[in-house]
């Protein structure tokens, strides 16, 4: 009988963290979530705690390796949201705005830096092209100068900053090792695409004003930087202990969330879909949503960022758009309209959602549609109520709609929930037509995970909107299966993160786009890119002098 052989994968979302269990052929077998406490001191300020996560960890983990041999547990594999963890000379949480040090991360969705995004932005400099041309607030280098700008007293204390991935490793093995996922997506850690340079690029650093941040071989950032999956270490004998795990169970260099969830479902297999990495579009939708392409040529897109080397898939580029808020959108169209709050009152957020698809196909069927997306004709959304992440990368961009009445029913939320599922699909477009206007390789397929796929309206309209064919994996955690999927490397189970890939990647069912709705999306998605241009005339008739 053969060894039983199981790995972790452990992901700390916007909202929770959860571990799951999984096999060497990527079933998850068991998982366990636990919630993520959320401070909101002003507005646009996101914080949590790097002491509650950890404890969090601990408790997801501890329930899903209950009376299991250890022994069993191969490699474990974490992921996470790329927020800024700030830690003091002895590895202590300290604060970055209050004086509660367990308020010690500025979450990624936080939006206060964006001044100093401004400023970095300003300087043009080089390794500003392997963002999009531009920094986002939402990335680690204006996080970092809003601290050194606002606290300066408390700036000298500071003595480890880590994305928040990274600091999971650290906490599990002890190493300050960090991945090459976090630093060249969200730090500007160089990876030139003529790959003579890889490392902190110290001119930027003084031209920004963190130069200060060279000091000790970059104690306070990292100077060992491994790939995605590598071993960085092995469990502490204090926290397998506490985990009831082996000392020295393999952990595998992080990968941020939205990464693993792309290394999860790139090797899935769908039918009469070609599996070519680079021809498949991965999009991973939770609070927001991430695109990720991989290509084996360096492509440089404005208003997108990358291309980063390995950051997802070992000796391929990554480009990675996406829209800051999708499935927060959503949970705001519904719970800011007034038939929205009365059935938030009597039902979840799923039946809410499965309630309104309900009114759609019998509003559908009333008015003589062979669709639902037919009923949106005359109400149109510009969906960036929290700015523009891509192609655009404008977080001053608002959202619109176009086609309000005074109506509040039912049935006007309906058709307003299904015209922002268009508008999340039209975005999805808009970022597909930068990436091939850009020279990026023709995109075949959609790879689609996450909570907002639960909704099966939201996939189909994915597919109709872009028209090419969804590839919705049976696994419905991929970013979990990614995530353990670094597990498996990190214990050298497979020959190599390509084989893993290939190995755990499991199948997928194909939601074909409806052909009969083609045209009909065309002329909506021309209505959504002159919504985005007129928002820009409005902006400049106010600044105007006249």
């Amino acid at each position: 009988m053969s060894e039983e052989v199981y790995f972790i994968g452990v992901d700390v979302g916007s909202g929770s963290v959860r571990a799951a269990l999984v096999d060497n052929k990527g079933h998850v077998l068991n998982s366990s979530v636990k919630e993520i406490q959320t401070w909101k001191p002003k507005v646009d300020y996101y914080e949590q705690s790097s002491n509650d996560i950890w404890n969090c960890c601990i408790s997801v983990i501890k329930n899903i390796v209950k009376n299991l041999n250890p022994e069993n547990i191969k490699g474990i594999g974490f992921d996470a949201t790329c927020s800024l963890v700030a830690l003091d000379q002895h590895g202590n949480p300290l604060s970055v705005s209050t004086s509660n040090n367990e308020q010690n991360i500025i979450m990624w969705m936080d939006h206060r830096a964006q001044a100093e995004a401004d400023y970095v932005n300003k300087t043009n400099h080089d390794m500003l092209k392997y963002v999009g041309g531009k920094v986002s607030l939402e990335m680690e280098m204006p996080k970092l100068l809003w601290l050194k700008k606002h606290l300066p007293s408390k700036w000298g204390e500071y003595g480890y900053f880590f994305d928040l991935p990274d600091f999971l490793t650290w906490k599990a093995t002890g190493s300050l090792s960090r991945s090459l996922c976090s630093l060249v997506c969200k730090w500007n850690y160089e990876c030139s695409i003529t790959g003579n340079r890889r490392g902190w690029n110290t001119s930027f650093l003084e031209e920004i004003g963190l130069e200060d941040l060279a000091a000790d071989n970059y104690k306070k950032i990292g100077s060992k930087v491994l790939m995605p999956g590598e071993f960085c270490g092995g469990l502490t004998s204090d926290v397998a202990q506490i985990l009831g795990l082996r000392a020295g169970t393999p952990v595998a260099a992080s990968i941020i969330d939205a990464h693993a969830g792309g290394l999860g479902m790139i090797g899935t297999h769908g039918e009469g879909i070609d599996k070519t990495m680079s021809s498949r579009l991965g999009l991973i939708c939770g609070t927001s949503t991430c695109h990720m392409a991989v290509s084996k040529q360096a492509v440089l897109v404005q208003g997108v960022w990358g291309p980063y080397f390995s950051a997802m898939v070992p000796e391929m580029w990554l480009n990675e758009a996406g829209q800051s808020a999708s499935g927060m959108l959503l949970d705001y169209i519904i719970s800011s309209h007034p038939a929205g709050s009365e059935l938030l009152k009597i039902m979840s957020q799923g039946d809410t959602r499965n309630h309104l698809r309900g009114l759609l196909s019998k509003m559908a069927q009333a008015e003589g549609h062979s669709d639902v997306s037919f009923l949106t004709k005359d109400i149109h959304v510009w969906p960036d109520f929290h700015g523009n992440r891509s192609p655009l990368a404008d977080p001053s961009m608002r959202g619109m709609i176009c086609g309000l009445s005074i109506n509040s029913s039912e049935n006007n939320l309906a058709l307003l929930y299904l015209a922002t599922l268009q508008a999340l699909s039209y975005g999805t477009r808009h970022i597909i037509d930068a990436l091939e206007q850009a020279r990026h390789e023709p995109f075949k397929s959609l790879l689609i995970c996450g909570g907002i796929t639960k909704d099966p309206l939201f996939v189909q309209i994915q597919a109709d909107s872009v028209g090419l064919p969804v590839l919705k994996p049976h696994e419905k955690e991929s970013v979990l299966v990614g995530s353990s999927i670094l597990g498996a490397c990190a214990a050298q189970y497979f020959n190599n993160v390509q084989e893993a890939i290939e190995k755990m990647g499991g199948r997928a069912d194909v939601i074909k786009p409806n052909e009969s709705t083609k045209a009909y999306h065309d002329k909506k998605y021309r209505v959504f890119q002159r919504m985005f241009q007129d928002q820009l005339k409005y902006r400049t008739i106010m600044n105007s002098n006249l």
